[in-house]
């Protein structure tokens, strides 16, 4: 059966080092990005999304802000998501 099984989303959040964290803009208010949360598309290959606070503070909306083009932002990711399927491999069921 596992060959046949659908599985529709595969996705992990991934804490952004105080190093390599940003900000950006949105609607008007300034946002600290401190999450990634990585996806693997049914091709194989990963897309990622930042998500953070408004710096003003506050709860903010649950805006998504595109990834810079950062090799080590992108080095991040790739090990996010090797770490997550190791993860993954390694569950005892449930518990």
């Amino acid at each position: 059966m596992s060959g046949d099984l659908e599985v529709s989303a595969l996705a992990v959040n991934a804490t952004i080092p105080e190093a390599l964290r940003w900000t950006d803009m949105r609607r008007g208010q300034e946002f600290h990005l401190t999450t990634l949360n990585v996806r693997l598309l049914r091709d194989g290959h990963l897309a990622v999304k930042a998500y953070g606070r408004p710096v003003a503070g506050g709860r903010g909306a649950y805006v998504s802000f595109p990834v810079p083009d950062d090799p080590a932002l992108a080095s991040l990711v790739a090990e996010a998501a090797t770490r997550a399927g190791t993860l993954w491999a390694a569950h005892r069921g449930l518990g």
